[in-house]
């Protein structure tokens, strides 16, 4: 019996939408609405009782009391000196790689010449402290460490804060592999906090943790909800939900590879979402056999079979591959695998979506870890208008205006005359009298 059920969108009427094809097409139900009555209370409860309250917060979600919220340096520098060499030997590559790409995304300051004693520029600045969150629910998210921390230090940031949740099984220290990450990359400000109290906390300031500027890096729905209640208070990079992945396939597909790649994600949590887009009924034949083989394989076979099973994915049917790019543009996945015949080409037409694997070697999981990519990605439809986290996100834009007398003198009239258009005579009087 198939695990991932079957959506026909062959018969589709050929002037189809996008909105058409985003309603046929699975997704989680994460609403994020729902949640924040819970979550706000959660957040005045730390505006309110600051550092107690994140205590009684932990104790209540985590499952353990943590009366020091900040990591020692001590237990920093041990975690780095126990890691496994095979690990940080892998940690070791996949920040150079990201370190790489990073390095190639910063943007110079732009300088436009308007004329004589007329001068803009376009001044980058990285913000000035951020605050960063690393999940350790269902699984501890190491990498999640380095695809934050990485492109914030490209950019320039002087001071970042790390939090991530207390585990206890470890007596309420953060798992000592982030901790490790955290040493390797030179990061000593570290918070056993979780959830929506470690939103909070970032953005109000409390205890030992100073206010931050800017909130990035993804969680459950508590956290999402809490980015989304105390935007404005700080920044935040997306509300990143459940991830996700698409895979457009046709006949030259490889089942075993394209089930695996579906496997992969599915084992993140149960309301991940895996998602088949192609123009074979053999290839869907061939993969479901290969996801009945592959999952009774792996460690995690409830949370997988939950998340194949869920609502959130399946597999969908299309005419040809046209209707298959016009079917994952609409869905606009955090993650899109082509697995056809001329990926490249295909792949160079997609414009929604988190990031685009091409072809049969680069698997979402390359992405996870050592692409050089970065896999803080926009979920739930927002790849239509949201990019993944990079350095850009850790930097602010400002423009710097230089204009002599004679610079001003050329537009001044354009200035009073738009001012009183404007009905704002003071507008246009701050440029007169300069030249009375």
């Amino acid at each position: 019996m198939s695990l991932l059920r079957r959506i026909d969108l062959r018969e589709a009427d050929v002037a189809s939408s996008a909105a058409d094809y985003r309603a046929a097409v699975p997704r989680a139900d994460f609403d994020v609405e729902a949640a924040v009555p819970a979550v706000h209370a959660i957040c005045e409860e730390v505006r309110t009782g600051g550092l107690e309250a994140i205590r009684s917060l932990g104790e209540r979600f985590d499952g353990v009391r943590v009366d020091d919220i900040r990591v020692a340096p001590e237990a920093l520098a041990t975690a780095l000196e126990q890691l496994d060499p095979d690990v940080r030997a892998a940690l070791e590559e996949s920040i150079r790689r990201l370190r790489a790409t990073c390095a190639a995304e910063l943007e110079q300051d732009a300088v436009t010449d308007l004329g004589a004693g007329a001068r803009v520029t376009h001044r980058k600045v990285p913000v000035g402290r951020v605050g960063l969150y690393v999940p350790g629910g269902l699984a501890p998210l190491v990498s999640s460490v380095l695809m934050n921390v990485v492109p914030a230090q490209t950019a320039g940031v002087e001071s970042i804060a790390l939090a991530s949740p207390p585990q206890k099984d470890f007596g309420g220290a953060v798992h000592p592999t982030i901790l490790a990450a955290c040493a390797l990359l030179g990061v000593d400000e570290v918070y056993a906090v979780g959830g929506a109290q470690a939103i909070a906390m970032f953005a109000y300031g409390v205890g030992p943790c100073a206010k931050v500027d800017l909130v990035t890096g993804p969680g459950n729905i508590y956290v999402v909800t809490a980015k989304r209640i105390l935007k404005g208070q700080v920044g935040i990079d997306s509300e990143a939900g459940p991830t996700e992945i698409a895979i457009l396939a046709d006949e030259t597909a490889d089942p075993a590879y394209v089930a695996a790649d579906l496997i992969s994600q599915a084992e993140h949590d149960p309301l991940a979402a895996a998602v088949l887009v192609t123009t074979s009924e053999t290839l869907a034949d061939d993969v479901d056999a290969e996801l009945d083989k592959q999952v009774s394989a792996t460690k995690h076979v409830d949370r997988i079979r939950t998340s194949l099973s869920g609502q959130q994915s399946g597999i969908v049917f299309v005419r040809d591959l046209e209707q298959g790019l016009a079917v994952v543009d609409a869905y606009a996945a955090e993650h899109l695998e082509i697995h056809t015949a001329d990926a490249a080409s295909y792949a160079a037409r997609v414009r929604n979506a988190g990031a685009i694997f091409v072809g049969p070697y680069a698997p979402v999981s390359l992405g996870d870890y050592c692409a050089g990519s970065n896999h803080v990605l926009p979920t739930g439809g927002c790849a239509c208008h949201s990019s993944g986290l990079s350095v850009r996100a850790f930097t602010k834009s400002v423009h710097v205006v230089e204009y002599s007398r004679d610079g001003l003198g050329e537009v001044a009239d354009h200035v009073v005359n738009l001012a009183e258009a404007e009905d704002l005579p003071g507008h246009g009087a701050a440029v007169k009298v300069r030249f009375e």
